[in-house]
C-alpha cells in the first residue's frame, strides 16, 4: 500500500472511499481511513477517518462526518488494514549524535548487530575501515559505536592493546553502547594528549593497566567525553551535516516527527540551524543546550516555543552522573558486583559537582527555562529534587516543567517527590530488554533490579511520564520502547519488576501526547484533533489488538509529517 506511484482519487461520497482507492495527497483535503486509528485523544480513543488540510487536521471521526466535513474534492489515503496514530514524540535523544552511529562501524550485539565478542568487534572495523577508506583517511579516524561489554564472550571492555591489533597508524575510536565509555588505541590516546602522567578530570576516569599508571585504553564519563571531543574535532562540517542528515532519517524510519538533540554543544546547534536552513530536517529537531557549556545559543530567536525551519531551541540539560550498566552511574548504595579496580562500597560518581548542579538548576528557573536533568542513580536524583524544590522556594513553581531523565533506580519516595514538585519523569524502559539480565545479575541486584524505569509507580499515583530511547544508546525503535514498556520482558525472557508493567494504551500515550506536553507542544502534537498539525505514524497493525509479547514484530509503514510522507517503508 502506498509503496508505487501516488495517485489522487476525488471523493465522491461514501461509495469511493468504499472503492479502497490507494492515494497519498500531498496537496489539498486528504482522508485516510480503512484501518483503525488510534487518536491518543480521551474524549474520543478511536476513529473510522481522519482529514488533513493545509498540513493540520480537519476533522477526526466516524467515516460518513468526517466525510461531509471533507467535500468531494478530497482525495482518498486507504490504510489498508494499518494502524494509524499520532507522530511519535522523541522526549530524549541525541539526534545528531545518532547520525555519528551511523556513519561507524556497528559493533552493536543482537538484535541489533553482530558484535558479541572482542574478535567480532575487530573484524567488523576492519571491514568498515576497508569500506570507508575515504572517510577514515580524510578524517584519519576509525570510528566504531555500540559495543557492550555486559554481551561480550570476554566480559570485559577491549583496551587499548586490542584496538592496536586493528591499526597501530591511525587513531582508532570505540564507543560503548552506555555513550558515557569508551576505549582508545594507543595512536587515539596520543593524539588527545593522553598519557601515564594524565590525571584522572573530576566525573572521569582513565582506566590503567594492572599494577601500573599507564592507560589500558578504557575512559570512562569526563575522561571519554574529553577523548572523545578532540578526535572528533577532525570532523568538518560537511561530516557534521551528513551526520545530523542520517540522524533525521533514522528517527523518521521509526515514526518519530519530532526529535530531540539533548546536551547540545553551542557548535552543534549552529550546525543544526545551518542545516535547518538548507531545508535538510524533514522532521522537527528541538534542541536542549548543556547549560554548564553552551548557555551562549540559548537566545532568541531559536529559544522559542514555536520552529524555525524545523528548529527551536526548548531549554537546557545537564548531567548529573553517568551510565548503571557503565557502573557509572550515582547511587546512594553500592553496585551488586563492582567494576574492575573498585572495592566493593563503590557506588559510582557524580559527574558534576554538587554545587554547580544546584546553581545550575537555579539559573535555569531564574531565566525561565525549561531544564532537563539526566540522573540516573538515586543519588543524583536526590541533587536533582533538592535543586528543584530550592529553586521553587527561590523564584516560584510557575509552568517550567523540568524534567527527570532516565530515572533508572528512581526510589518510590522519589517518584512521591516528582510529583509533588512537578518534575516530569522520562523513564528508559528499554533497560528492561536491553541490559535487565545485567542489572538483575550484575549491576543492582534482584531486588533493586526489579524496580528500573519504575513506570508501574507513577502511573498508579496518576502522573505523566515519557518513555524515550536515548538514541543512539539504543536505536530509536519505538516499537521495541512501546514492547519494553508494555512486557518488561530482558533478553533471557525473564519479566523483570511485572509491578512495573503498564497498559498498551498508558505506554501508547508516553510516546505520543504526554512527551507533547513535556515539550510544551500539546496544543499542536500528540493526539488525532482538529486544528492539531497532521503528523502521523503508520503501524503494521493495531498495537492494542497485538499479543503484547510480539510488539516488538511490529513496523513502521509510513511516517507523515503535516500531511507530507517523510519516510515510507
Amino acid at each position: 500500500m502506498m509503496q508505487g506511484t501516488r495517485r489522487g482519487v476525488m471523493l465522491g461520497g461514501a461509495a469511493a472511499l468504499a472503492a479502497g482507492s490507494r492515494a497519498f495527497a500531498a496537496e489539498g483535503t486528504a482522508v485516510y481511513a480503512g484501518g483503525p486509528i488510534l487518536t491518543m485523544d480521551d474524549a474520543r480513543p478511536r476513529a473510522q477517518a481522519v482529514a488533513v488540510r493545509g498540513g493540520r487536521i480537519l476533522a477526526v471521526g466516524d467515516r460518513d462526518e468526517v466525510l461531509a466535513k471533507a467535500g468531494r474534492g478530497a482525495r482518498l489515503v486507504d490504510l489498508d488494514g494499518r494502524a494509524l496514530l499520532p507522530g511519535f514524540v522523541d522526549p530524549h535523544g541525541h539526534v545528531s549524535f545518532v547520525g555519528l552511529q551511523a556513519v561507524s562501524a556497528n559493533l552493536l550485539p543482537a538484535p541489533d548487530g553482530e558484535g558479541k565478542s572482542i574478535p567480532d568487534l575487530q573484524r567488523i572495523v576492519r571491514a568498515w575501515r576497508d569500506a570507508n577508506r575515504p572517510f577514515a583517511e580524510r578524517y584519519g579516524l576509525i570510528i566504531g559505536f555500540g559495543y557492550d561489554d555486559s554481551q561480550l564472550r570476554e566480559q570485559r571492555h577491549p583496551t587499548r592493546k586490542d584496538l592496536d591489533e586493528i591499526s597501530s597508524d591511525a587513531p582508532v575510536l570505540f564507543i560503548h553502547q552506555s555513550g558515557h565509555l569508551g576505549v582508545a588505541n594507543s595512536k587515539a590516546l596520543e593524539a588527545a594528549g593522553v598519557s601515564a602522567a594524565t590525571p584522572d578530570p573530576q566525573g572521569g576516569v582513565f582506566r590503567r593497566e594492572a599494577g601500573g599508571k599507564e592507560p589500558n585504553g578504557v575512559m570512562e564519563e569526563h575522561a571519554f567525553m574529553g577523548v572523545m571531543v578532540k578526535l572528533l574535532s577532525r570532523l568538518d562540517l560537511d561530516a557534521n551535516l551528513k551526520m545530523i542528515a542520517e540522524g533525521v532519517k533514522l528517527y523518521t524510519s521509526y515514526g518519530y516527527t519530532t526529535c530531540q538533540d539533548g546536551k547540545s554543544s553551542s557548535g552543534g546547534v549552529k550546525a543544526l540551524q545551518l542545516a535547518a536552513s538548507k531545508g535538510m530536517l524533514s522532521a522537527d529537531v528541538v534542541a536542549y543546550p548543556d547549560v554548564l557549556t553552551a548557555t551562549d545559543v540559548v537566545v532568541p530567536p531559536l529559544l522559542s516555543r514555536t520552529y524555525t525551519n524545523r528548529l527551536r531551541i526548548g531549554g537546557v540539560k545537564l548531567s548529573i552522573d553517568g551510565s548503571p550498566q557503565g557502573k557509572t552511574a550515582w547511587l546512594s548504595q553500592p553496585y551488586f558486583v563492582p567494576p574492575e579496580g573498585q572495592n566493593a562500597a563503590y557506588a559510582g560518581y557524580p559527574a558534576v559537582p554538587v554545587d554547580q548542579c544546584l546553581a545550575a538548576i537555579d539559573k535555569a528557573f531564574a531565566n525561565g527555562w525549561q531544564i532537563l536533568v539526566h540522573a540516573n542513580g538515586d543519588a543524583a536524583i536526590d541533587v536533582l529534587i533538592a535543586g528543584v524544590r530550592e529553586a521553587t522556594r527561590k523564584h516560584g513553581r510557575g509552568d517550567r516543567r523540568p524534567v527527570l531523565i532516565h530515572g533508572q533506580t528512581a526510589r518510590e519516595d522519589q517518584v512521591d517527590a516528582c510529583k509533588a514538585l512537578g518534575i516530569i519523569p522520562s523513564f528508559f524502559p528499554m533497560h528492561t530488554f536491553y541490559w535487565g539480565d545485567w542489572h538483575r545479575d550484575s549491576v543492582l541486584g534482584p531486588v533493586r533490579a526489579e524496580n528500573i524505569s519504575p513506570t508501574g509507580w507513577a502511573l498508579r499515583r496518576g502522573m505523566m511520564f515519557t518513555t524515550h530511547h536515548d538514541a543512539p544508546v539504543a536505536k530509536p525503535d519505538s516499537m521495541r520502547v512501546l514492547s519494553a514498556t508494555v512486557s518488561r520482558r530482558t533478553r533471557s525472557g525473564d519479566i523483570l519488576g511485572p509491578h512495573q508493567r503498564v497498559p498498551v494504551e498508558a505506554a501508547l500515550k508516553a510516546m505520543t501526547i504526554w512527551p507533547a506536553y513535556q515539550h510544551f507542544e500539546e496544543a499542536t502534537k500528540g493526539s488525532l484533533v482538529p486544528g492539531k498539525l497532521a503528523d502521523f505514524a503508520v503501524l503494521s497493525a493495531d498495537p492494542t489488538a497485538t499479543d503484547p509479547e510480539k510488539l516488538a514484530s511490529l513496523k513502521v509503514t509510513e511516517t507523515i509529517k503535516e500531511g507530507v510522507s517523510i519516510w515510507r517503508g
